[in-house]
């Protein structure tokens, strides 16, 4: 059978960078094909390319064995080619209605053109339902959780009509549940015919869903597997050119200094009637902290950071208390926090490398209150190196990073320091197999150097891998906590779904 679509020969540079060489890439109807590969290996570049975001510099690319080109996403949007893009697009201030169906809403009164609302609705709740998003179809997206945004940007696309659905990182945000019922409606959308291209770094997630699996590697094919070879250590050596020989690296047993005794959180408040939230985590302990999706991980971590302002409690690091009423002061008091949205609230993506990776340490930088320009460059330099940030170079633009490189570079920005508690929210979110490998490396280092780590995720395998002990949140409550020999999926879910702590 001719494939649906088909991409050869493609190539795509961009200054200082060679995104894709000579790419091969093709998909049947009804298919589910995952592209994978680290970040930097060209996947976005690829989809962005099919999607009418860029155009290639060579190559070219077929549709049901017929020449396209794709100069725009309206005229990819006209072929049924759509694009969900891993950071969000939607209208904050527009209805959920009004999100999925933007600039084809139903009308009515002939030249008027007026938007026929009952139709809107009714249409929009049939598409939601069917993702599971139960939510009134007039309820404001900027009001939903990343989860349940990302649910209508699906929604969109499906409304869309779309003979070819491409989807990078579609369940970044969301939780075990939300993720079933999406690949649920990937399912029934094979069968009717629709090709999926399933871009995701989550490879227990390529090996439910994907028929078939291209790799990329450093802008090239690496290679290809069908539905009985894709497995996990397979996908890995095709995506790094080597055998993670231990996915978590967990190399140093956790200690405490003598001199030291850690952080103590005592009855934290955010929410009025809020049960008190009272945990401890030692010098170099890492303690993972699970949930649903709303529990209140986040929050939690706001509220430690000086991000959201607490109604009581009491924070004591080392047995000194610390008052904490903005960021300012929790990074004076050595607290720092890697936020779930890099994009929203850990980078500046219209600046430089240099300039996001100085900016927490420019009064160490500085003289006489003026920033000594050779020690930033110095400072990026090293932090690149460390983080092995692929760049052109440290005045490049931030924005232009792939996602897993602008993590690294929210990490680089606070890791210049010297924390005494640090606190990631979903670190590794978004980001490849080989590059999560480092990131744990780094989280044991930090540990062993006698850093406190508090580590939300909703990554049950990352959770279970790396922590020394995990403390789970339900309905903005602290439900249990378990330490290691007591680990399991099932404990965690236990208590993450309201069950009474068995200890």
């Amino acid at each position: 059978m001719p494939p649906h679509l088909c991409a050869t020969g493609i190539d795509k540079a961009f200054p200082g960078v060679r995104a894709l060489q000579n790419v091969q890439l093709e998909i049947q109807s009804g298919e589910v094909l995952a592209v994978v590969g680290e970040n930097g290996a060209g996947k976005s570049t690829l989809m962005k390319i099919l999607a009418g975001v860029y155009q290639p510099d060579a190559g070219t690319v077929e549709m049901d064995q017929r020449p396209i080109v794709v100069r725009s996403v309206k005229e990819a949007e006209h072929l049924g080619i759509v694009l969900i893009h891993q950071e969000l697009n939607l209208a904050g201030d527009l209805d959920i209605a009004g999100n999925i169906f933007l600039g084809r809403e139903p009308t009515w009164g002939g030249l008027l053109k007026l938007i026929d609302q009952r139709r809107l609705h009714d249409n929009a709740a049939k598409i939601a339902n069917r993702l599971g998003l139960t939510i009134p179809s007039r309820t404001l997206v900027h009001q939903l959780s990343l989860g349940q945004q990302q649910l209508v940007e699906i929604a969109r696309a499906i409304s869309l009509q779309s003979r070819l659905l491409i989807l990078d990182e579609p369940t970044s945000s969301l939780t075990e549940t939300e993720t079933a019922r999406l690949f649920s409606v990937l399912k029934e959308l094979k069968t009717q015919g629709i090709s999926i291209l399933y871009i995701s770094h989550r490879l227990k997630e390529v090996e439910i869903i994907a028929d078939r699996v291209v790799v990329l590697r450093d802008g090239k094919n690496a290679g290809e597997l069908r539905r009985g070879e894709i497995n996990h250590r397979a996908l890995v050596q095709l995506m790094v050119g080597r055998e993670l020989k231990q996915f978590f690296q967990r190399q140093h047993q956790a200690k405490t200094p003598l001199a030291r005794t850690g952080i103590e959180v005592k009855d934290l408040r955010w929410l009025p009637a809020q049960p008190g939230i009272t945990f401890t985590i030692e010098p170099g302990e890492i303690v993972g902290m699970a949930g649903l999706m709303g529990a209140g991980r986040t929050e939690l971590a706001q509220t430690l950071f000086g991000v959201r302002r607490k109604l009581t409690g009491a924070v004591t690091i080392d047995g000194k208390p610390i008052a904490v009423r903005k960021p300012a002061d929790a990074i004076a008091a050595g607290i720092f926090l890697i936020p779930e949205d890099r994009r929203i609230e850990g980078l500046i993506l219209t600046d430089s490398v240099k300039h996001n990776i100085s900016i927490a340490s420019l009064p160490a930088l500085s003289r006489f209150g003026f920033l000594q320009r050779s020690r930033e460059e110095r400072l990026a330099e090293a932090m690149c190196e460390r983080f092995m940030v692929r760049t052109p170079g440290i005045g490049q633009m931030v924005g232009n990073l792939s996602g897993g490189n602008q993590q690294k570079v929210v990490l680089a920005k606070w890791l210049s320091r010297t924390p005494k508690l640090l606190i990631l929210d979903e670190p590794t979110r978004g980001i490849d197999v080989g590059a999560k490998s480092e990131i744990y490396a780094l989280m044991d280092d930090l540990a062993h150097q006698g850093a406190g780590i508090l580590m939300i995720s909703s990554d049950l395998e990352e959770i279970l891998g790396i922590s020394d002990r995990v403390l789970v949140m339900h309905a903005g409550t602290l439900a249990g906590s378990l330490h290691r020999a007591e680990l399991t999926e099932e404990a965690i879910m236990h208590l993450a779904t309201g069950g009474e702590s068995r200890t």
